[in-house]
């Protein structure tokens, strides 16, 4: 059996778990993968240095890197001692790549223009762990944010079509699954590609009303400007899509968010989020925020800290800022590697704190669970539980919340 090392996001972690699966049916054994990261300079650095860690703790078993840094890179990731194989991020998920590589017969750089890839394919996986399963819906982006490579190693934005989505999902309900995640690089793109060009409202919709026995569907991050009405009406009406959503904010200055290249503007954000509060009372909303884009001053920083409170987040995901060779952004004046470990330290403070009383909130409220494992679980709005007494990975209960501890609640 081939092992697998993944950095980054949950379709790395889909697509890892797809790879194993190629692999396994091809023969292919001994072999370490590493699936790569290159959502940030520090993530490509840290795929760099865990390829040669990989390299000297493995000495003899073939190396293979691929993912978004081995894609945008593969020339780099090549010239590591011991890496044996680099594949590009259409070529990781081709079966027949995997038979060569089983029979020796596969180049060493498999890497292929990404922005020519075609549509993403649904390999049947049956989801991480026992309690959730996710299906990679879309892939690629068609924007261009001033910070962000990704479109280089995702290529552009392609759809599966909603009946292969209804299809899986009714699979992996059939399998055990209560909880289904709808994932991709850029998800409320989805659709853009298909004939109709349908939005994302309308898959949420077809996958509800195509597997009635799906308990709960939830969706990864958002880009905030691409709500679709039918999405917001499945928020406010539909209880099985559950209310958590997580938002790829990114600043909460309006020049910050010019130069990053965003489609939305502060109080644009403010508002949807405050929308989807009276859609849906006591949702969770989470956000992606970064410490430090290049010109920001401390009152743009401000402003960013202050969307915390005005947007009502409780889960926050920040990055500090780092510069990617070739994007806009590296050529921009950069911040002070000091100024921007300590915006984002208080960003994540701020976060913390939001954290805490929103669990606060909900000590006493009877709450919907899914065990995680046997003494964890996850509410609907994505809170972390700790359980005081065993349940099945995989069930859904109904208890009581006791008290949280800042980060995660009892019950």
């Amino acid at each position: 059996m081939a092992r697998f090392v993944t950095h980054g996001c949950r379709l790395n972690l889909y697509e890892s778990e797809a790879m194993e699966r190629l692999a396994a049916a091809a023969g292919v054994a001994g072999a370490v993968v590493l699936n790569s990261c290159a959502v940030t300079a520090e993530a490509t650095r840290k795929s760099r240095q865990e390829a040669r860690r990989l390299a000297r703790a493995n000495p003899g078993a073939p190396l293979i890197v691929t993912g978004c840094a081995a894609q945008i890179d593969p020339g780099g990731f090549a010239a590591i001692p011991g890496v044996a194989h680099v594949l590009g991020n259409a070529e990781k998920l081709a079966p027949e790549v995997w038979g060569a590589l089983a029979r020796g017969g596969a180049p060493r750089v498999a890497v292929s223009d990404i922005m020519a890839a075609g549509r993403p394919a649904a390999p049947p996986l049956d989801g991480f762990g026992r309690h959730r399963a996710h299906v990679a819906v879309q892939n690629g982006c068609d924007h261009r944010c001033t910070f962000c490579i990704i479109p280089y190693g995702r290529g552009n934005s392609r759809s599966l079509p909603a009946g292969h989505v209804v299809d899986e999902v009714a699979r992996l309900v059939g399998r055990g699954f209560a909880e289904v995640v709808l994932t991709g690089v850029d998800l409320t793109s989805w659709g853009a590609d298909l004939e109709g060009a349908p939005r994302l409202g309308a898959l949420v919709g077809a996958v509800l009303r195509g597997v009635p026995g799906l308990a709960r569907l939830r969706l990864s991050s958002l880009d905030a400007v691409e709500a679709d009405p039918l999405l917001l009406e499945a928020i406010a009406t539909e209880p099985r899509l559950m209310p958590h959503l997580h938002l790829s904010l990114q600043a909460g200055d309006d020049l910050v968010l010019k130069r990053m290249k965003r489609r939305h503007r502060r109080d644009e954000a403010v508002a949807l989020c405050a929308e989807l509060r009276r859609l849906r009372p006591g949702i969770a909303l989470g956000a992606d925020l970064i410490a430090g884009f290049p010109t920001e001053t401390e009152a743009m920083f401000a402003n960013t800290l202050a969307l915390v409170a005005d947007c009502g987040l409780a889960f926050l995901h920040v990055f500090p800022f780092s510069a990617r060779p070739g994007t806009p952004a590296a050529r921009m004046p950069q911040v002070a590697p000091a100024a921007i470990r300590e915006r984002a330290a208080r960003l994540r403070a701020a976060g913390e704190g939001a954290l805490a009383r929103h669990l606060a909130g909900l000590v006493g409220t009877r709450q919907r669970l899914l065990a995680e494992g046997p003494r964890r679980a996850r509410s609907e709005g994505f809170a972390e539980v700790a359980l005081s007494a065993e349940q099945t990975p995989g069930s859904l209960f109904t208890l009581t919340v006791t008290g949280h501890d800042g980060r995660r609640l009892r019950a």
